[in-house]
Formats: C-alpha cells, structure tokens, sequence
C-alpha cells in the first residue's frame, strides 16, 4: 500500500518545484523537491565552488528557518553534474531538501503549501542566486 505523497507547486523562475513526503499517515520528514536545466555563462568559472557555496547558502536558509512545522536538521542534496559543463550544453539540476519534522500535521494544508512555496522561493531567490551558474531553462534544448 502505497502512503508516500508527492505534491507539485508548478514553476517559479524556470524552475520545477514541490515537496513530498514517504509516509504521511507516520510523518517523519518533508522533501522539497527543485529541479531544471542549467547553462553557464562563462566555462572558466569554478563551478564547484559556486555549488558548495550555494549547498552551503541553503542550509543556512534552512536552518535560520523559523517555523513551527520543522527541526533545525536538514539534509540539503544538490546534484549538478561538474564534469561536463560547456557553454552551449545545458546541465540537469535537482535539489532535494529534506526537513525533519517536530509533529504530525496535514501535508496537503494550505499553511504547509503557502509555508513550503515560501522557503522554495527563498531558496531560489537567495541560495542560488549565483547568475553565472544557476541560469535556470525548462528544457534541455
């Protein structure tokens, strides 16, 4: 019997956004879920640096969050593939936050959705706000 459940919040910037949870009848944890197409600016940037500080930059969001919903701990898993990177070949982009929660509540709620909506949208706004590398696209074309 399936009990996960995946809600999807649409786009902001190019990016496809919504959280989840694996078990909503025995809440544990909420997963938001951000993903789209990157292109850089400029190869000779260090993109791995401007991902550990961005990785870094949301977990400081995440964990200056103050909400009755969710603990300080966070797991913040930001894959883009480093290697490859080239100035006319966009890059996939998937971020997953994790957020441990403190009780059970209804994941499906407005609160939780305007609560969720408003940290994704810091999270782009202010954690990947680096413009050489986080130019988001829809699609890999």
């Amino acid at each position: 019997m399936k009990t996960g459940k995946y809600i999807p919040l649409g786009e902001y910037k190019n990016v496809k956004i919504g959280y989840g949870t694996v078990d909503f009848k025995n809440l544990k944890t909420i997963y938001l879920k951000l993903n789209s197409w990157l292109q850089p600016e400029n190869v000779n940037d260090d993109f791995d640096s401007a991902i550990f500080k961005a990785r870094r930059k949301i977990k400081e969001i995440v964990y200056n969050l103050n909400e009755k919903y969710f603990k300080k701990q966070s797991i913040v898993d930001l894959d883009i593939r480093t290697k490859g990177i080239k100035l006319d070949k966009r890059s996939f982009m998937n971020l997953e936050v994790t957020l441990y929660v403190d009780y059970m509540f209804d994941v499906k709620s407005k609160e939780v959705k305007n609560t969720v909506r408003n940290l994704i949208e810091e999270i782009i706004e202010i954690g990947l706000q680096n413009e050489k590398l986080f130019n988001f696209h829809k699609t890999k074309k």
